[in-house]
């Protein structure tokens, strides 16, 4: 992965790929698939044959995850688990 340090973080790409965003978000292909599946995927986009992600897209869904969490913090995981 191309990280260029900037502090605690790093710089993204305009675009990444599957392959990329799982691995700069920590999350198995499958995740995200799953995720996408039930709606909950970050908006993808089609470049040719390739599926990319934009950062704006990526940020997007990070805010809309927070926000899901942030939503269920009374409940405990096994109430209300975020992927059935």
């Amino acid at each position: 992965m191309n990280k260029q340090a900037i502090g605690y973080g790093y710089m993204p790409r305009a675009a990444d790929s599957i392959p990329q965003f799982c691995e700069g978000h920590n999350i198995s292909r499958t995740h995200l698939y799953e995720l996408i599946k039930q709606g909950k995927g970050p908006r993808l986009m089609k470049l040719g044959r390739r599926t990319l992600i934009s950062a704006e897209a990526a940020a997007e869904w990070r805010a809309r995850m927070e926000a899901e969490t942030a939503s269920n913090a009374g409940q405990s995981f096994w109430e209300n688990p975020l992927i059935a």
